[in-house]
């Protein structure tokens, strides 16, 4: 993908224009809304590829917003919030975003997190991890194709996040492997620890709901106290 396009959702038009700045200088597209219903608008319009969500704004908030953009769209979500606590940050991933960032802000630090979200998304520059293994992989009744993003149960097909999906074909394509929290953030976010614990957390949690593992008594993922998370063979 040559350009990106990224909505920028911020009630501050001046920090909606500061990222913009930052973010057209390395070539992407960029449309700025106000406000929840602007945006809405705007991805009806536009293939929009990543969005970067603050979370209070007047009318629809970010975290509905987000919720509301989850029910047809599975792109990135960054929320950027003055809302800094491990609880907002827990329940703003919960909601749906894939990172989430606190103001005041570093603007470069913003630009990394966008790039990096928009390379497992596009798919132009995969995580070593993944590098020679088959594009699919049946488990316990999944089948997950790396190729497409896909993945089905049964005849349900699973509409995961690009995280989730990252973090499910990693423990997947190692089977019996047990991953740390630490390793996973390393190996999916492809970055330096960064309150790995109760980010991968949140993930594995909203992974398990779509995979109806909280169902089942012989769960797909594998909690290994203490240590991490698996799946067997």
């Amino acid at each position: 993908m040559s350009k990106a396009n990224i909505l920028i959702v911020d009630d501050e038009k001046e920090i909606a224009e500061l990222i913009e700045i930052y973010l057209s200088g390395e070539g992407y597209q960029i449309y700025c809304a106000y406000n929840a219903a602007d945006a809405l608008n705007l991805l009806e319009q536009h293939s929009i590829h990543l969005a970067i969500l603050d979370i209070m704004m007047p009318g629809m908030n970010g975290l509905d917003l987000c919720r509301k953009i989850r029910e047809t769209n599975n792109m990135p979500i960054i929320f950027l919030s003055a809302k800094t606590t491990d609880l907002d940050k827990i329940f703003g991933l919960n909601t749906g975003a894939d990172d989430y960032i606190t103001k005041p802000f570093n603007p470069l630090e913003l630009t990394a997190r966008v790039k990096s979200q928009l390379r497992r998304y596009t798919e132009l520059n995969p995580s070593s991890t993944f590098h020679g293994l088959s594009d699919e992989i049946c488990c316990h009744g999944l089948i997950i194709n790396k190729s497409t993003h896909k993945v089905t149960l049964g005849e349900e097909e699973i509409r995961l996040t690009p995280l989730e999906f990252d973090i499910l074909y990693l423990l997947a394509s190692n089977p019996g492997k047990v991953f740390s929290t630490s390793d996973i953030f390393q190996k999916v976010w492809n970055e330096r620890v960064y309150e790995a614990n109760n980010t991968v957390m949140v993930h594995i949690r909203r992974l398990r709901s779509k995979i109806h593992d909280e169902d089942r008594t012989n769960k797909i993922i594998i909690t290994v106290w203490g240590v991490g998370y698996k799946i067997e063979k």
